[in-house]
């Protein structure tokens, strides 16, 4: 495994050496060695909080930062690109490292599906050093806590992304899930292991959760930082993939509950949703400084409608038009896509920027003439989709509608609560659900745990050409597990099989 993705032992060499971008860093001028890191809580707090800095950062690819891949934010965009509602007009880099295309992750020596992985291990090869040595260190106990729930909390976020993205779909029906999914590192001293399946590593995630909710702190500096809150949302987020719904109701409901963070007034909605603090609904989030403006590099260069990039420029992104028509005319989130765009209805910064139709104006950055805003990890807004979700399918029809409704009401002020039952009521909730979470990461992995197919061919706006000519691919196909990178397979000879 000398080459591995993976190796822990590999990662503290890059993660905690003095480099002048290492991942531990904080700024430039805010960073520890290894030999200082574990000796207080305040250097463990400058490891976390690297870990948070590297989740937005560049992500660099073989021999090159690839210009599209800003950390964990352009893997929740590919996500989204490799859906039907997110679309574009012409062949662009999402074409050519073959996320829209579907070719990028089944290539096993291709940028994408190594892109995924690398982030996502180095990440988590980083938590596992803290989780390791926090109990150690020199702090108060609710610092100690805080940390190692934080890095607890953000092990399990990217361990419920590998799974789903390089195992098959967990299915409650079929238990246990023995399919295989990926290499589970839980300590730093672990390294060259084989697949675990489905099954453990989903139990594995709900043990850090659960571990990180007994914990129960809830401090932070900024909406940067994991706290108990992040936990239970993202157990809630899990429950619901796995269709446990009593827990997703469970959970989902603990957040809504304690009302720490109301849904956004329409006012706020339509500020470009690149504001961490001021979005009231956000739990967690990407929140970069100035020193990581990335001028093409970062999140919202790729998806703002007035970043001044070529990307943008160019190649506005587009919703599925038929998703568009099913808003209502007095909802907020109508007001996020523009179907007919002209210099009045829809101002762009120079004459250089193309106007499409349905053209998205949800993200914008935020300071003129900059590429730089908050990522959303999670927001409220998906608690109550969630709880609306398991309580439909839960045959609890009465409590969905009113869910729903909690929702539909802060976006429409028109609306009144749904009497649509059974699937229907679920089709109006799975409706909601990729109008108000578009562009933030959910549609290949809700089509995915749905077990629903990908069809492009219905969608009158979306361009062949954009994505190859790829236009449907079928529920269970091979295609919707990505494939280990070559260079994992070769270097743990513990691997195992690779996907079909």
């Amino acid at each position: 495994m000398k080459k591995t993705l993976i190796l822990s032992t590999l990662a503290s060499v890059l993660l905690f050496s003095g480099c002048k971008k290492d991942y531990l860093e904080t700024a430039p001028t805010d960073k520890v060695g290894q030999e200082n890191i574990f000796t207080s809580t305040a250097n463990a707090n400058t490891a976390i909080n690297g870990v948070y800095r590297f989740m937005f950062e560049r992500t660099t690819v073989t021999t090159s930062n690839a210009q599209n891949k800003p950390g964990v934010g352009g893997i929740l965009l590919a996500l989204d690109f490799m859906g039907e509602d997110l679309g574009i007009s012409a062949a662009n880099w999402f074409t050519s490292t073959g996320e829209g295309n579907w070719i990028g992750h089944r290539t096993d020596n291709g940028v994408y599906t190594y892109y995924v992985y690398r982030t996502f291990y180095k990440i988590i090869g980083n938590l596992n050093f803290i989780i390791d040595n926090i109990d150690n260190v020199t702090g108060t106990p609710a610092e100690i806590a805080r940390i190692k729930s934080e890095a607890l909390t953000t092990r399990a976020y990217c361990y419920s992304y590998l799974v789903q993205l390089y195992g098959k779909r967990y299915d409650a029906s079929a238990k246990p899930n023995s399919q295989l999914g990926v290499p589970l590192l839980l300590s730093s001293n672990e390294s060259a292991k084989p697949r675990e399946s489905v099954e453990v590593i989903y139990q594995a995630i709900i043990k850090d959760l659960e571990d990180a909710i007994a914990l129960n702190t809830a401090t932070r500096s900024n909406k940067s930082q994991a706290n108990v809150d992040v936990a239970l949302g993202l157990r809630a987020r899990v429950a619901l993939t796995m269709q446990d719904y009593p827990n997703a109701i469970l959970y989902a409901k603990k957040v809504i509950d304690e009302n720490k963070y109301p849904l956004m007034n329409q006012e706020v909605y339509v500020k470009g949703f690149n504001d961490a603090t001021a979005m009231s609904e956000v739990m967690w989030a990407a929140m970069p400084s100035a020193d990581q403006g990335d001028a093409f590099g970062s999140w919202f260069a790729q998806i703002a409608y007035n970043a001044n990039t070529s990307y943008m420029r160019a190649n506005p992104k587009r919703i599925n038009s038929v998703l568009y028509d099913q808003i209502s005319t007095t909802d907020v989130r109508k007001k996020m896509w523009e179907p007919k765009p002209t210099a009045a209805n829809f101002p762009l910064p120079t004459t250089a920027f193309a106007r499409q139709d349905y053209m998205s104006r949800k993200f914008s950055i935020k300071a003129d003439g900059g590429t730089l805003g908050d990522v959303t990890y999670i927001r409220s807004a998906e608690m109550h989709l969630i709880l609306a979700e398991a309580y439909a399918k839960s045959n609890q029809t009465s409590l969905a509608q009113q869910a729903l409704f909690k929702l539909v009401q802060a976006r429409d002020a028109s609306a009144t609560i749904t009497s649509k039952t059974g699937t229907d009521l679920i089709n109006e909730i799975l409706t909601n659900r990729r109008v108000e979470l578009w562009g933030e990461g959910f549609r290949f992995v809700d089509l995915k745990r749905l077990n629903q197919p990908l069809n492009r061919t219905a969608v009158p706006n979306y361009v062949s050409a954009s994505v190859g000519n790829l236009m449907d691919v079928p529920a269970g196909d091979p295609r919707w597990e990505f494939l280990i990178p070559r260079s994992e397979m070769e270097s743990n000879p513990n691997i195992g099989s690779q996907n079909p």
